[in-house]
């Protein structure tokens, strides 16, 4: 009873808590869960390997958090070996369910008396129990077969304490990766969190739901179920049941006659337009998420989506279209206009551009289907990080996205890149009539600006000249530059202007010694005495100094 209490209070003032008083986030909380998180890792011996199969099962002890984490990794072969990605795979839609008792219970601290008159029967055996939720089928008092998503009790609170513990981390482990890293790891964990939240939020995923039907309702091609939302909250959705085949199932898929390659073409491209045309966009597109059903791919589970603002979608375009022409000009253009924030005068724009020029040339002596699209991603972001580049937090999303959906479809289109699929779907979409009006009228405005400019300047020269033979126009001319160079011109300058006095008073004294001139001292006449005086003072001076300066 204390766990539907628990449900009955946050579905009905979730809305109004504070997030994170809501999980009662604190050191206390913090050290208990990294107890639970050590107390786990010794039980599966961590520190001694572990097969395919001990790793998922480790994944699943530690919580939602990790099996997310696991999710991610079975589409990187490159990260792990195969055994391991085909093992992580059950993690995209099997887990371990939990008693259908516990699901009814949850149901009846939502719905309360409501439920009888709602559903006219519920089947036991669960659908999908991954480790967010579980699904059942069931029919609605109308007739509608309908899949319900019920969420796992407790697990928001543990995902909410994992995303508090990395935050402590990434707060340690920015003082020491300034520089090198990405993206600021700090931005990273609060997109984290503010994923959770959506995700955890049933009520949101049936809004998400609406909004893709609407945006998709043209493309034949792709679909995602029918959501009841007078019937979903914050802890439970009703969607139409879709029985279609999993995208993962490539024999099923076979033998029902579609054309793999087809499907994985059609899905990269409408991801494209999601995330260029639409600006909302599936961020966790891995298998488990995606179903074919009478000649439509089927998105079933959208509870993280991401969102671009236009100007994130056109900076995002214009990098996507100048790694495909390899252009490391138009690529910087792009990568500094789609900042957010940008120190330009530490920026080394020599440099920048030569970094970027050696990266296409890197990535564009390889075949398309050798492209790792997520080392790629990862540096050219190293790369704005160490020129001060800030590039914005959305791209955390499209990054995994796109990383995400890569692996899902690889299989189906082996010599395909993501990276070319976009850029194609760019192309198709740019209305060359339109590009070429605009080129024409940019030309236009240049040449009638240079043309404006030539003009004044034969105008301003020819004036110039009539007052300068006129008598009219003085010119003065100053040297810019360092102050240095200028300086030491001066001193030498002045050594020369001493040493011709010291020979001038030599001479001159020497003169005045042939001389009768009267009063003489030591022989020789008082003012050639005291010329005498003055040269070999000036000449002592000048030797001191320049030994002292030794210049």
């Amino acid at each position: 009873m204390a766990e539907n209490t628990l449900l009955k209070y946050f579905f009905s003032a979730g809305a109004s808590v504070d997030p994170e008083d809501r999980f009662h986030l604190n050191r206390k909380t913090r050290m208990r869960r990294l107890r639970e998180i050590s107390g786990i890792l010794r039980k599966h011996h961590f520190l001694h390997g572990f097969t395919p199969e001990e790793f998922r099962a480790m994944l699943e002890d530690l919580g939602p958090s990790f099996v997310k984490i696991g999710q991610t990794l079975s589409t990187r072969s490159e990260i792990l070996p195969k055994a391991y990605c085909d093992e992580l795979a059950k993690l995209q839609t099997a887990c371990d369910p939990l008693p259908f008792e516990d699901m009814l219970a949850a149901l009846d601290g939502i719905y309360g008396e409501r439920q009888g008159d709602i559903f006219d029967a519920i089947d036991p055996t669960p659908l999908g129990s991954a480790s967010l939720a579980q699904v059942h089928k069931a029919r609605l008092a109308n007739g509608d077969v309908v899949a319900v998503k019920i969420q796992r009790p407790g697990v928001k609170a543990t995902m909410a304490q994992d995303i508090d513990i990395m935050r402590m981390v990434a707060r340690q482990a920015s003082r020491f990766m300034k520089d090198e890293q990405m993206l600021d790891l700090r931005d990273v964990v609060e997109e984290l969190w503010a994923t959770f939240l959506e995700e955890t939020d049933f009520a949101r995923e049936a809004e998400n739901l609406q909004e893709f039907a609407r945006l998709n309702e043209q493309v034949a091609f792709i679909a995602c179920p029918r959501v009841y939302p007078e019937l979903c909250g914050e802890y439970v959705l009703v969607m139409e049941y879709v029985d279609g085949i999993p995208i993962q199932a490539a024999d099923r898929l076979e033998a029902a006659g579609y054309d793999l390659a087809e499907i994985g073409e059609k899905i990269l491209d409408n991801y494209a337009t999601q995330i260029l045309d639409h600006g909302f966009f599936h961020a966790d597109p891995h298998p488990g998420n995606i179903l074919v059903r009478g000649g439509k791919i089927v998105y079933i589970d959208l509870g993280i989506m991401g969102r671009l603002t236009p100007r994130d979608r056109a900076g995002f375009g214009n990098i996507i279209d100048a790694v495909g022409k390899e252009s490391a000009t138009e690529l910087k253009d792009a990568l500094l206009s789609f900042a957010v924030s940008k120190d330009n005068a530490a920026i080394d724009h020599t440099r920048f551009l030569a970094d970027l020029d050696l990266l296409l040339k890197d990535y564009g002596s390889c075949d398309v289907s050798e492209i790792d699209i997520g080392q790629f991603l990862n540096d050219v972001f190293l790369l704005t990080r160490s020129c001060r580049v800030t590039l914005p937090a959305s791209i955390t999303s499209v990054s995994r996205g796109i990383v995400t959906l890569e692996g899902t479809v690889a299989p189906f289109i082996p010599n395909e890149n993501v990276v070319g699929i976009i850029n194609a779907h760019i192309q198709r979409s740019k209305d060359k009539g339109a590009e070429l009006a605009a080129a024409l009228q940019d030309l236009a405005l240049a040449l009638r600006s240079s043309s404006k400019g030539a003009l004044d300047s034969a105008q301003y020269a020819g004036e110039a000249l009539k007052m300068l033979t006129r008598g009219q126009m003085k010119v003065n001319m100053e040297m810019l530059g360092s102050e240095a160079p200028l300086s030491k011109l001066a001193k030498i300058i002045n050594r020369l202007t001493i040493g011709i006095i010291i020979a001038g008073l030599f001479i001159g004294s020497s003169m005045l010694s042939l001389s009768s001139m009267e009063p003489r001292l030591l022989g020789v006449p008082l003012l050639a005495f005291f010329g005498y005086l003055g040269a070999a003072v000036l000449s002592v001076w000048v030797v001191l100094d320049i030994a002292r300066r030794k210049l």
